[in-house]
């Protein structure tokens, strides 16, 4: 189990700084952690339910609550707060966060093309 043994908010650049005890620092935009939040708000309670999140390129990090020796509740300023980050799911996100970038882009150029198909 990786344990996080530093957590710094970046609040001007937006960014959350985590380093765990494998010695792995990762650093992640406040959007990067909002469009993937853990949520069933934001990830359905199954994957046709998943509901894609736009628009979350300024949002910051108002909060953040400790939940246990586990995880973290992140209350972001749009004023999403219902997402608990483990720390194996912040782990995988930061060792996996281009791969899922890149899914979420490709996600928005979808949805963005299948808009403008309707129209």
């Amino acid at each position: 189990m990786f344990q996080p043994i530093d957590i710094k908010l970046k609040h001007k650049s937006r960014k959350l700084m985590i380093k765990f005890d494998t010695g792995e620092v990762f650093e992640y935009s406040c959007e990067f952690l909002r469009v993937h939040s853990p949520s069933a708000e934001v990830t359905g309670h199954t994957p046709e339910q998943e509901i894609l999140q736009l628009n979350k390129q300024n949002v910051n990090i108002d909060a953040i609550t400790p939940i246990g020796n586990y995880a973290i509740q992140l209350t972001f300023d749009d004023p999403h707060n219902s997402g608990i980050y483990s720390w194996e799911t912040l782990y995988d996100l930061g060792k996996n966060k281009h791969q899922y970038w890149q899914i979420y882009l490709n996600k928005v150029r979808q949805a963005t093309t299948n808009a403008k198909e309707l129209k």
